[in-house]
């Protein structure tokens, strides 16, 4: 059967994207930098579907599939943002946002496949396509691509993705072989988040001042956003993942755990049972019933999962993301007032909304 890839799907408009009513991008500077932020996005759309061209054709289907199917473009929208602080949307900046988009392409090609995943974007995931070698492979091509991009904006550049592309490595790693004797299991989860999500949009974020010439003293607060945004922003997953209505999700309630990674309301859940026998109870049930079903659903794990959601260490998940949240945008004082810091503070907040 002849392979075939559909046509990438344009991103929703920024202020979409970033929460930005009519209201709040009420400023003809601030309608100035949506309408720009619009056009870069349509370059890095444009550029992903160029740059991923390969000779022959399951490499072209397989690299495009999950392009195709969707997403926010989060990354990209970063880093054009931040660019404003300094001169707007250069092609390195498109270039760079480009790489990094294509980056995050590739680490969910893995991620599926270590987690075993049925869907991504709404979509079968790739190994359930093609099966893990092919989706193995499909990652190590876009990884590659985007490590040509990164070559063409020079050494700056090399050292940025070669550290993010080592912490990004690093954090599946710690999440694959867990906390260490002596280690706090909740400090090393966050540590995790930090490295698989945060690191990748604080290196969004940074790529954008760094190619678009804005000065040097705003790549650290741009970096602490990206990274506590991103610990936010996997936090709420946490919530969503045990959210009832997969429809909205794309995801069966309970994925993360059913796939025996233990999200933080777990987490704080086995803190909680050194006191209370109920929650002894409750992660008895979780890891028997949903940690250890090997994916299955069944009602004993749908009725676990039902529980850890109605408990109130997920509310106590969902206010350490607002936390998070909020410390992303306390990073930002440095920056001088205006459209970018407003977007990037809207953002944040627009981040931990997803749960109500």
């Amino acid at each position: 059967m002849k392979l075939t890839a559909p046509v990438a799907r344009r991103s929703p408009s920024v202020t979409s994207q970033l929460g930005l009513s009519d209201r709040i991008f009420s400023t003809a500077a601030d309608r100035g930098l949506a309408a720009s932020i619009e056009t870069g996005l349509d370059d890095v759309t444009t550029s992903l579907l160029g740059e991923l061209v390969f000779a022959d054709e399951i490499a072209n289907v397989t690299s495009r599939y999950l392009l195709n199917a969707g997403g926010k473009r989060v990354r990209p929208m970063l880093a054009l943002l931040t660019a404003h602080l300094g001169d707007g949307t250069v092609p390195d900046v498109i270039r760079a946002a480009t790489a990094i988009e294509i980056t995050h392409l590739a680490s969910l090609y893995h991620d599926d496949v270590m987690d075993d995943a049925d869907k991504r974007r709404g979509v079968p995931s790739a190994q359930v396509v093609w099966g893990n070698s092919i989706a193995i492979l499909a990652g190590d091509l876009l990884f590659s691509r985007a490590n040509q991009l990164m070559g063409r904006l020079g050494e700056r550049a090399v050292r940025l993705q070669g550290d993010t592309f080592e912490r990004l490595v690093l954090g599946q790693l710690h999440e694959t072989v867990g906390p260490a004797d002596d280690q706090d299991p909740i400090d090393h989860y966050i540590q995790v988040l930090a490295d698989k999500t945060g690191s990748l949009i604080a290196a969004a974020a940074q790529s954008g001042i760094i190619f678009s010439n804005a000065p040097a003293e705003f790549e650290e607060p741009v970096v602490l956003f990206g990274e506590r945004i991103g610990v936010a922003f996997q936090l709420i997953d946490d919530v969503l993942d045990l959210s009832p209505q997969p429809q909205e999700t794309g995801k069966v309630p309970g994925t993360d755990l059913r796939a025996g990674v233990a999200t933080l309301p777990l987490l704080r859940l086995r803190e909680r049972a050194a006191t209370d026998a109920r929650a002894v109870d409750l992660v008895a049930r979780l890891e028997a019933d949903v940690m250890n079903s090997k994916g299955a659903t069944t009602e004993a794990a749908d009725s676990a999962i039902s529980a850890l959601r109605e408990h109130d260490v997920t509310t106590q998940t969902l206010a350490e993301a607002h936390g998070w949240a909020r410390d992303a945008v306390d990073a930002l004082k440095p920056l001088p007032q205006g459209s970018v810091k407003k977007a990037l503070t809207r953002f944040a907040e627009t981040i931990v909304e997803r749960s109500s």
